[in-house]
């Protein structure tokens, strides 16, 4: 028996959400049980942010269009497109997109997302 060497992603699994942010997960917890690291693509509605957060796993942020905010402490971080970040785990940040425009962008999670890890703060 010959042992798969691949794997291509045609159905991700998608995140329901409330807040009209689409989440499509290729790998990782929710798509195939991979725990390690999880690749999902995110599109970050025009006018939309989510609580702080500290989560318990670095996370990797591509941009690929649109313009994403990002608050680390005190400090606002606006990437745009072609640009990247790396959030290390136990960071308290919050995502935000206050523009015009959706962010469409790639989030890398290691290990991988759980939203038992995220630890969101109440509103």
């Amino acid at each position: 028996m010959k042992k798969e060497r691949y794997l291509v992603q045609k159905n991700p699994f998608v995140v329901p959400t409330t807040d009209g942010k689409y989440i499509g997960e290729h790998f990782g917890n929710a798509s195939d049980g991979n725990t390690e690291i999880s690749i999902a693509h995110m599109i970050a509605p025009a006018n939309w942010s989510e609580p702080f957060q500290t989560p318990e796993f670095d996370e990797y942020t591509f941009i690929i269009s649109g313009k994403k905010m990002f608050i680390i402490d005190d400090e606002s971080i606006l990437l745009e497109a072609g640009q990247s970040i790396k959030i290390i785990a136990g960071t308290r940040v919050q995502y935000s997109n206050p523009f015009s425009e959706p962010c469409t962008y790639l989030s890398i999670c290691k290990p991988a997302f759980h939203f038992k890890k995220v630890h969101r703060e109440e509103v």
